[in-house]
């Protein structure tokens, strides 16, 4: 049986054990000491215990499979390593160095170890050829000493920027960027999500700078890493982790799942009232956007040394209605997939039954802060042209159809026959009222 440690901070929190696929999760006592027996430090998912629990074990082989790359990036990594794909734990042992959030893993027994990070800088023209050779070697993984790995199919590049100056991050250093060169199929794509990243901010739903760089006379989308920090790592964990989902069923595929409204009671659960507000923001924004893929590895949680819990800044924002692609969006909005089937009212609806009480209000705010910074920001040359006409259209369409009242406050407004004197079930401050 194979022994892989785990590394959160600054704690060997606890070992995988298994073999390919078919893996446990054990906590240290160091762990438990420190964090307390069930605590959520590593994962909501994956609650610190000594001993696993055989009925949890697919959600915890999901959590740590979550950390890998999808699709054909998991498969030309692992063929350039001469693994197979399917053999996550030899893979978790490869690139489990680098990964999104603060964990690392890695096999106590490989020669290299313990391994002594490095940043070694590089120049924009070996930046270029970065890009050119990201099909054979994703996320810049070139050598037994780039460790890294990242969620999401589009081509990208890892570095780390350091004093001024590009690195490459070796032997477990913190990557602090995400490099994104211009497609070839969608030459507008790095432009677009840097203008829907304005988007984010002017809503304060992020703060991480995105920006276009020229490299040798290439264009790429430069992304800060918002789990990086002052050279250190912030750990994270995306809801496809979190609700015990892999790879593809990021995307909702069934109208009873309400993924969005199990987001919201997460969050409730274990952050605060005002979290579920922010994602009420997130998601009206990216409904205005035309985002389709807000999927639930879009969508992450934060979790502080302290063990707060928070939602993580709003990411992989595109506007994609104007893109060669179906116009459903990656999680149902009150039941409803295909983008131009949902309105005010749906918005409301869904955010209605998360339980908040002034779900409208936040609603409109986020769609006038949307539409007003639509028409004062203009997007990059290389940007599509239609994106501003979009938008403002978009925002103006939810906020025709935004209903004034939800159908549990219209209800709620009904006449009562006089003799009706004892309080409602649903009414504010009753037995089950909404609360926000």
């Amino acid at each position: 049986m194979a022994e892989l440690a785990v590394g959160l901070y600054d704690v060997e929190i606890g070992a995988l054990l298994g073999e390919r696929d078919e893996f446990i999760f054990v906590a240290s006592p160091e762990a438990i000491e420190r964090f307390g027996i069930g605590s959520t430090q590593l994962s909501i998912a994956v609650p610190l215990f000594e001993h696993s629990s055989r009925k949890n074990d697919l959600q915890e082989r999901n959590f740590f499979e979550e950390l890998l790359s999808e699709g054909a990036v998991r498969a030309q990594l692992a063929s350039n390593a001469r693994l197979d794909s399917t053999n996550t734990m030899a893979l978790l042992a490869r690139y489990g160095r680098d990964v999104a959030g603060a964990l690392q893993i890695w096999d106590p027994t490989d020669p290299a170890e313990p391994r002594t990070p490095e940043a070694r800088p590089v120049t924009d023209t070996a930046i270029v050829a970065m890009f050119d050779d990201v099909g054979t070697n994703p996320l810049g993984n070139k050598g037994r000493r780039r460790l890294s790995s990242l969620a999401g199919v589009q081509d990208k590049v890892l570095l780390a920027y350091v004093d001024g100056v590009w690195a490459e991050p070796l032997d477990g250093y913190p990557s602090t960027h995400i490099l994104k060169p211009q497609s070839g199929r969608f030459r507008s794509l790095i432009f677009d999500e840097e203008y829907g990243s304005r988007f984010t901010r002017g809503l304060r739903l992020a703060d991480f700078d995105t920006r276009i760089q020229t490299f040798d006379g290439r264009s790429a989308l430069v992304i800060e890493r918002y789990d990086r920090e002052d050279g250190g790592r912030i750990h994270q964990e995306d809801f496809n982790q979190v609700l015990g989902y892999r790879g593809d069923a990021k995307y909702e595929q069934r109208p009873g799942d309400g993924r969005l409204r199990a987001i919201a009671a997460t969050l409730r659960e274990h952050a605060t009232v005002s979290e579920v507000r922010t994602l009420v923001r997130m998601l009206t924004m990216s409904t205005a956007l035309g985002n389709l893929d807000m999927h639930s590895k879009n969508i992450s949680l934060l979790h502080a040394p302290g063990g707060e819990i928070r939602l993580a800044p709003q990411y992989d924002v595109v506007p994609q209605l104007h893109m060669d692609l179906d116009d459903d969006v990656a999680l149902l909005v009150n039941g409803k997939s295909g983008y131009f089937d949902i309105d005010g009212e749906d918005l409301l609806a869904e955010v209605g039954s998360w339980g908040l009480r002034n779900a409208r209000t936040l609603i409109a705010d986020a769609l006038e802060e949307t539409h007003a910074i639509a028409e004062a920001e203009q997007p990059l040359p290389g940007a599509d042209p239609s994106l501003v006409g979009m938008i403002t259209r978009q925002t103006q369409r939810l906020l025709d159809t935004l209903p004034m009242t939800t159908a549990r406050q219209r209800a709620r407004q009904t006449p009562q026959r006089p003799d009706r004197v004892f309080p409602q079930r649903n009414a504010p401050g009753g037995w089950g009222g909404p609360v926000g």
